[in-house]
């Protein structure tokens, strides 16, 4: 098998991204729909698109390939034909469509070109475009995926292969269609990516946002609103019988919107340094440290600062987002302060609207590279978010 993914760190340089441009399916939200799509505002889609755009030259401008999971679904479904059909009735299924449609709807999927039917399909599909005319009633006959944008969910790069995961919400497990159709049909993938979770674990819930690859040994997975300690269970049993990793720390965060995911508090940027939202430190009576190895799992009694000296082999230094003012500090957490992307040690791209955690970062010796946020941000996810990296080189050790 060749290596198709390799993920070791956060902050190994990186190579390889993959990401979604925003699209139709931002002009799909209406206040109405907010809630059930799980958004927080409707983007101005043209300014989205400039300042996604932006977002990827910057990576591009620093030497790393980046891919888009539109693009990858097209060629998967123009390398096998022979699975269009297979791959719309899937997406028809896992989207609900109402079975007074089903017909209609297929035959009008299946009438696009490949890039437009993966472009639609994440677009989302209103009855008018049918030409059903049912006035008063649920305007989709598919809901849109705006939840698209953030690639670090559906799936996370841990080593050589990925975890396929069970999303938290009907609304976005679809996405995971994608990328699973993806690495097991693409001819750059198929048959080089093992899995280590699969996305009809229908028992047990985790997204991407919560994986953290701190090196060869150790990942940090929170325990959050979406994903259960059930679901770190069972990435640990696959991961320790592979034997690829020697141990897990599940933080067992509070189970609210402020703590969503763990990367929207909490972020490595570099071999010593870590940012966080300071409501990880004022709350850590409220949630528990756990370390899974293949012996079992134990409780810690260490706080996070001890532990992440002693598994990284460094002093660590952990910057506040927000810094000290309480104004600040919920006002650039809400903006992704801590949701930065690392492109190699001590160097990332940041929201350009989070000026007090950005001046601390070039205090502390991290460069920073600023990306446009308007209208990006209006989704609640940073760059880290917005991307799933596939290849970062190597970090020879974390150890001084």
């Amino acid at each position: 098998m060749t290596a198709k993914i390799n993920v070791f760190s956060e902050i190994g340089r990186l190579r390889t991204v993959l990401v979604h441009r925003p699209g139709e399916e931002i002009e799909n939200l209406t206040p109405e729909l907010l809630d059930r799509l799980l958004f927080d505002d409707i983007p101005f889609k043209d300014v989205a698109i400039k300042e996604h755009d932006l977002f990827t030259k910057l990576m591009k401008d620093n030497g790393v390939e980046v891919l888009y999971i539109e693009t990858l679904v097209a060629e998967t479904l123009d390398q096998n034909p022979k699975l269009r059909t297979s791959f719309i009735n899937q997406f028809i299924l896992e989207a609900e469509v109402d079975k007074k449609y089903e017909k209609v709807f297929f035959d009008y999927l299946f009438n696009l070109d490949n890039k437009r039917l993966a472009k639609k399909m994440i677009a989302g599909t209103k009855k008018i475009e049918l030409n059903i005319n049912e006035k008063n009633t649920y305007p989709f006959v598919a809901d849109p995926l705006p939840n698209i944008l953030f690639q670090r969910d559906p799936f996370s790069s841990i080593a050589h292969g990925i975890t396929m995961h069970r999303m938290w919400s009907v609304t976005r497990n679809r996405e995971t269609l994608f990328p699973d159709f993806v690495f097991k049909n693409h001819k750059n993938y198929a048959g080089n990516v093992p899995y280590y979770y699969q996305r009809d674990w229908k028992d047990a819930h985790i997204e991407g946002g919560d994986i953290l690859v701190l090196n060869k040994e150790t990942l940090i997975i929170g325990v959050s609103q979406r994903t259960t300690i059930e679901a770190v269970e069972k990435v640990a049993e696959l991961l320790f019988k592979e034997g690829i990793y020697k141990k897990i720390i599940a933080l067992d965060l509070p189970k609210s919107r402020s703590f969503m995911h763990l990367d929207t508090v909490f972020t490595n940027i570099d071999y010593d340094k870590f940012i966080a939202h300071p409501l990880i430190f004022e709350s850590m009576d409220e949630f528990k440290i756990y370390e899974l190895t293949p012996k079992g799992k134990k409780l810690l009694d260490i706080n996070l600062e001890e532990l992440l000296s002693d598994l990284t082999g460094r002093k660590v230094t952990i910057i506040k987002c927000g810094g000290d003012d309480p104004i600040s500090e919920g006002r650039e957490q809400w903006n992704d302060g801590t949701n930065v992307l690392t492109l190699e040690p001590g160097k990332v791209i940041a929201y350009n609207r989070n000026t007090v955690t950005i001046e601390l970062l070039k205090k502390a010796g991290v460069e920073v590279l600023l990306t446009e946020s308007s209208e990006l941000s209006r989704g609640r996810g940073g760059p880290r978010c917005m991307s799933m990296p596939l290849w970062r080189d190597e970090m020879q050790s974390f150890k001084k």
